[in-house]
């Protein structure tokens, strides 16, 4: 199957694109398209491979992620982007102050749709928690925060010697399979 990654994220398309070929056939398009404010990644994820599907009559990809810490109700989630513009990961600090429950976990959203057909959504989680402080200077986003579950470093400590983010990376084994077994990746 050949698709078009669409995201306006260079790093983004870059471990999209690690963990997807040379299995498929991927166009790239760097696009803004409109963000939906919408409750869940997977509702957002959907409604744009939706609209670019249709907009473009190609079968489109789009990702939607956000960092997801229990003590805030969830906050940021699907305002990652946002909030890390608006009050960045000092900001995150600043809220975390004195609060006990670190659990924090990322969802990764990949729509994938076909013109005139229903989007579908597979969805990558990654548990971790918090840090105290800013840490290590590598990645982007909340990579200095973020605590994978089990490794006593932050994304921005470790990077990603792998290429990517483990939360992307289990979402994209799920649309793989639903490739593979749908023989779909012609």
């Amino acid at each position: 199957m050949k698709f078009v990654l669409i995201s306006s994220n260079p790093r983004k398309i870059n471990e999209l694109r690690k963990l997807l070929e040379p299995e498929f056939n991927v166009e790239i398009m760097q696009l803004e398209y409109p963000e939906l404010k919408l409750d869940e990644p997977c509702e957002i994820s959907r409604a744009a491979a939706k609209m670019l599907a249709e907009r473009l009559k190609k079968t489109v990809l789009v990702e939607d992620s956000g960092c997801h810490i229990e003590a805030l109700n969830g906050f940021p989630g699907i305002m990652t982007k946002f909030t890390h513009k608006r009050i960045g990961n000092e900001g995150l600090l600043k809220l975390m102050k004195g609060v006990k429950n670190r659990k924090a976990y990322y969802k990764s959203a990949i729509g994938l749709c076909s013109p005139g057909k229903q989007p579908l959504c597979f969805l990558g989680i990654e548990e971790g928690k918090i840090a105290g402080k800013l840490r290590g200077n590598k990645g982007w986003g909340q990579d200095p925060i973020f605590m994978p579950k089990g490794k006593k470093k932050t994304y921005g400590e470790l990077g990603y010697p792998q290429g990517y983010h483990l939360f992307r990376k289990n979402a994209v084994e799920k649309l793989k399979e639903y490739l593979l077994t749908a023989g779909n990746n012609g």
